[in-house]
């Protein structure tokens, strides 16, 4: 990184990092995005030496007077129909599959700590460890990819911090939508659902971000729904709820222990979260503190994937207890007779064993898919083997101990056996408690009683079919935006326009077959003309989207009579939306909307209708994409090679007698599952 002091036309490229594009400090842009942006890089910032990807990069340094540190801003143009991605994956999942491609892209990169004296390689786009990534198009919609503060390696800058940074560059360069997905954590909790039973909302929430569409169809009102089911549970319903469960003292503790601290009643969940995480340890509270200091933090990105091993206990880790299968059979209440079970997890071992014997390097292990084929070589009932498989784990059958993990190499869920004289002897069997192992010390570690309260008290709704439910909404709502309203300043001299092609230009109509793109914002002095406003118009759209280099504008919805000499004040208000009507589009180039030119359709039985980022597969027949959880294909689990969606195998062969929901919990054939989230959200109309 080259370390400059040099001024440029007398402005320093140093600011100061709390105050920098405060209004007015040090720039006051006025315009459109993609002007603002430019003078940006005019009057703030230094070209480096160097190209990342051969495109153009600045640098702005950030002075962070308590650190006692400079901080490189970077900005990245990346022109797209020079770029090797030329469409937007966070745009299609953010439902913007429909929007024009943008001609620039602007990546804007705090890089980690240690990358702070070298350059940016070629990799950043990709790189997953930045303090700050945000992305924004040239027309003023765009994404923040990654951040990460204190939780996510950063040694002198916060997730707040960077948080009010991100936001003061979009307020200050007029960007129009951003948005962010949600997957951020910190000590195995998703903030997502901790901060919306909390305050309400996400913890990006405090910026403005609020619920732009779930996962799975679903919808915003049943997001409030379930923020509002899950917020408003009495505690007191809750100490009774739990007072058959094994050490339901733990969480009574908790909730008196709160309450005693706290100097106004604490009634609902929503009131004991929020007052544990205005806490930051137990000296804190010993005062009774009026003022709430936020415990949490956040680093979210696209990118920081959920881990997919079972979380482990904070407190130390019990020995693991094998059971013999044939009493985990006799235990369970199945339709299957026990005699069945024991034979199918018979063959499931004998599977396993001879892929062990035949591999002798590398994994061996079977995953669930691999499994379920080699059973059903000998077995004909696919429902049978997936119940045996889901209850097979830490089971001796045969002389052998049958375990199921996550391979950390594949991060698939796979089965493994090992000859029970090298593992632990078997224990008294107990079934396994509902309860973490925590220490029963209430308040003496906030973190430690949000986190007790969190995984036994929001992810242990097992027996309520309304509150699981609202918490699997929650976890599935993560696509979250923020809206700079477009508005008209009437002191100054200028007229205002939201401009927006109509869809009968031209032959238009082939573009926007998913949807309206948003308008382009254009502006003209006080006193133009309609013929001023028609080549501003052409500029704007030439300026920011790809098919549009040689547009041109013949007419204006409402003004198809007036000349062009005619002035708009008067005529048109300052700040309307206007349709313009033109022709010159390049309707051959594959740089029209940023889904891209593929002609996939998404008809998933949740009600999605668009790519919402979750795993699909594809029908090999009618090629139409569905989620592969709504399939019945755990997430764990690898794709099969052959797929038929249940509408195709309806048309092929009339569907079985038997009711299709009894396979519902066994994660069985697509065409015969129903989906949870689908068929169960009239639970929280």
């Amino acid at each position: 990184m080259k370390m400059t002091t040099e001024k440029k036309k007398g402005v320093s490229n140093f600011y100061e990092f709390h105050s920098f594009l405060d209004p007015g400090c040090p720039i006051t842009p006025m315009g459109p995005f993609r002007d603002n942006i430019r003078y940006f890089l005019q009057e703030c910032a230094e070209v480096e030496e160097y190209t990342v990807e051969g495109m153009p990069t600045w640098c702005t340094f950030l002075v962070h007077k308590s650190k006692g540190v400079l901080i490189p801003l970077y900005t990245i143009e990346e022109n797209v129909k020079s770029s090797v991605r030329t469409f937007c994956d966070h745009c299609r999942c953010a439902g913007w599959s429909h929007h024009l491609v943008s001609k620039r892209k602007y990546h804007l990169i705090i890089p980690a700590d240690s990358e702070w004296k070298n350059h940016l390689d070629d990799g950043v786009f990709d790189d997953q460890t930045h303090i700050l990534h945000g992305l924004i198009h040239s027309n003023g919609f765009g994404h923040l990819i990654s951040l990460n503060g204190i939780e996510g390696g950063s040694k002198y800058l916060c997730g707040r911090e960077v948080m009010d940074l991100w936001d003061r560059i979009c307020t200050s360069f007029r960007a129009r939508k951003i948005t962010v997905e949600d997957v951020s954590r910190k000590h195995m909790m998703d903030l997502r659902l901790l901060y919306g039973v909390a305050y309400g909302h996400t913890w990006f929430g405090r910026w403005g971000y609020k619920f732009s569409h779930g996962s799975f169809g679903i919808m915003e009102h049943h997001y409030e729904k379930a923020i509002e089911m899950l917020s408003s549970i009495e505690l007191d319903q809750v100490i009774d709820d739990f007072r058959c469960i094994s050490r339901s003292n733990v969480m009574k503790q908790v909730i008196i222990c709160y309450r005693g601290l706290s100097n106004t009643p604490l009634i609902t969940v929503r009131d004991l979260f929020r007052f544990i995480l205005a806490v930051k340890s137990c000296n804190s509270v010993k005062e009774k503190p009026n003022v709430a200091a936020p415990l949490v933090r956040a680093c979210s990105s696209r990118y920081l994937m959920r881990n997919a091993a079972p979380n482990k206990s904070v407190g130390k880790e019990k020995s693991v207890r094998y059971r013999k299968y044939s009493n985990v059979a006799a235990s369970l209440d199945s339709r299957w007779p026990v005699r069945r079970l024991e034979f199918t997890a018979d063959v499931i071992v004998a599977a396993l064993r001879e892929k062990r014997e035949a591999i002798r390097f590398g994994s061996c292990g079977m995953s669930r898919q691999e499994a379920r084929d080699a059973a059903r070589l000998h077995i004909g009932d696919t429902g049978l083997i997936d119940y045996v498989l889901k209850s097979m784990n830490n089971v001796i059958i045969g002389g052998y101990v049958v375990r199921r993990a996550v391979n950390r190499a594949t991060r698939v869920l796979e089965y493994t056996i090992q000859e029970l004289l090298n593992c632990d002897q078997p224990e008294q069997e107990k079934l396994p408690e509902p309860f973490q192992d925590y220490a029963v010390n209430p308040g003496a570690d906030a973190y430690t009683d949000v986190l007790c309260l969190y995984n036994n008290l929001l992810l242990s709704f097992a027996e309520s079919d309304e509150l699981s439910l609202a918490v699997r909404i929650v976890l599935d709502s993560k696509q979250f935006l923020k809206e700079w309203p477009f508005s008209d300043d009437p002191n100054d001299s200028l007229l205002r326009f939201i401009c927006c092609i109509l869809p009968n230009s031209n032959g238009l109509e082939a573009v926007f077959t998913k949807g309206y793109p948003p308008g382009e914002v254009v502006e003209v002095p006080l006193h133009s003309t309609i013929g001023d406003l028609k080549i501003a118009v052409e500029s704007a759209m030439r300026d920011t989207y790809c098919i549009m280099d040689n547009l041109m504008i013949t007419d204006i919805a409402g003004m198809e009579q007036l000349e062009d000499y005619e002035v708009l004040f008067g005529i048109v208000q300052s700040g309307s939306e206007l349709w313009v009507r033109g022709f010159g589009l390049d309707l051959d180039s594959e740089l029209k909307n940023e889904g891209g030119s593929d002609n996939w359709t998404v008809n998933c039985r949740c009600g999605a209708r668009d790519d919402d980022g979750e795993r699909m597969v594809s029908c090999d027949i009618c090629e139409i994409w569905q989620h592969t959880r709504c399939c019945g294909i755990e997430d764990s689990e690898v794709v099969p090679p052959l797929f038929v969606c249940e509408a195709c195998c309806t048309s092929l062969a009339p569907p079985r007698a038997q009711n299709s929901f009894e396979f519902g919990h066994y994660g069985t054939a697509a065409a015969l599952v129903p989906c949870a989230s689908h068929f169960g959200m009239d639970l929280i109309y």
